[in-house]
């Protein structure tokens, strides 16, 4: 077992970090900030980080085939043009629930940008139950919303068969599995693969590493934890030194470091004066195991 080194990168703080993408061909690590309202690049090799300010809350950031990125944001969908600075709507959802905010989003192997909604929260993870749903923005721009009842959506991955999608409702606790469809993109046979302990908390981002083993960071956790989603099994736990650790990514040169996105809203002066490092993003090296390019939304 080779050791374990987390570093925080860069001095940013930010409010709500979330949704981190590794973008190969910038050599750059992609994330949000999501009450912050951001999207932002860290530059590996100059540690820079750059930042587009955008008008709502932005929760998902993913690569696009055509190059630039797409976003979720507010309850649209939207194209990115990071030179430019420049967001177009693709598509709106939840056009009935104006309270309403996208979370977590992730592109599938066939390139569909898969991402879910949730109500406005009072406070951190407090807020009015299924009022989510999760949607499919389809590459010829047509949305395909699959189900509604959802408290806040989440992590969510696919198995490297591909035949299985991997889900998170974090106030249910559950890591979740369905039957996936490459070809029509479809989903169904919802099952529970992982509950999650007291002390773990709420599950938050996930990833999937090239083993098929799931990555899902625990918000209020201060940890990610590595699932085996056949036995059902935890079998590694990483503990970072914040608490608010809500997404993950494997990224670098060979997909050999995991990056983790945290969170700084909803915490107090004396909370925040133990953990000065709430909100920053961290690096994770010497896991030993490695993770998979990310798919982009080919629309």
């Amino acid at each position: 077992m080779s050791s374990v080194k987390i570093e925080c990168i860069g001095s940013d703080r930010y409010r709500l970090g979330e949704s981190p993408v590794w973008d190969e061909k910038e050599n750059s690590l992609l994330y949000v900030d999501i009450t912050g309202r951001k999207v932002c690049r860290w530059d590996a090799a100059s540690g820079q980080v750059q930042a587009v300010s955008v008008d709502a809350p932005v929760s998902s950031v993913a690569l696009r085939k055509s190059g630039d990125y797409v976003i979720t944001l507010g309850t649209r969908f939207a194209a990115l043009k990071w030179k430019e600075q420049l967001v177009t709507t693709i598509a709106q959802v939840d056009r009935d629930k104006a309270k309403n905010r996208f979370n977590d989003g992730k592109v599938d192997p066939a390139g569909r940008y898969f991402a879910g909604t949730m109500a406005e929260e009072i406070r951190p993870a407090v807020l009015e139950p299924r009022q989510g749903s999760l949607y499919t923005l389809c590459p010829d721009h047509s949305v395909v919303k699959h189900f509604d009842q959802v408290d806040i959506s989440n992590g969510l991955d696919w198995s490297l068969d591909h035949k299985t999608f991997f889900y998170i409702d974090s106030l249910s606790y559950s890591v979740d599995a369905f039957d996936y469809d490459l070809q029509t993109g479809k989903i169904g046979n919802r099952r529970s693969i992982y509950k999650l302990e007291k002390e773990e908390n709420i599950p938050d981002g996930m990833c999937i590493d090239t083993e098929g083993k799931l990555w899902v960071a625990c918000y209020n956790g201060g940890r990610v934890i590595r699932l085996d989603p056949e036995t059902g099994k935890r079998i590694q736990t990483v503990k970072l030194p914040v608490d608010k650790t809500t997404s993950c990514c494997f990224g670098g040169k060979d997909y050999s470091e995991m990056y983790v996105t945290s969170a700084s809203d909803g915490m107090d002066r004396e909370w925040l004066s133990k953990q000065p490092q709430a909100g920053g993003v961290f690096k994770i090296t010497g896991l030993g195991v490695k993770g998979i390019p990310p798919y982009p939304f080919a629309g």
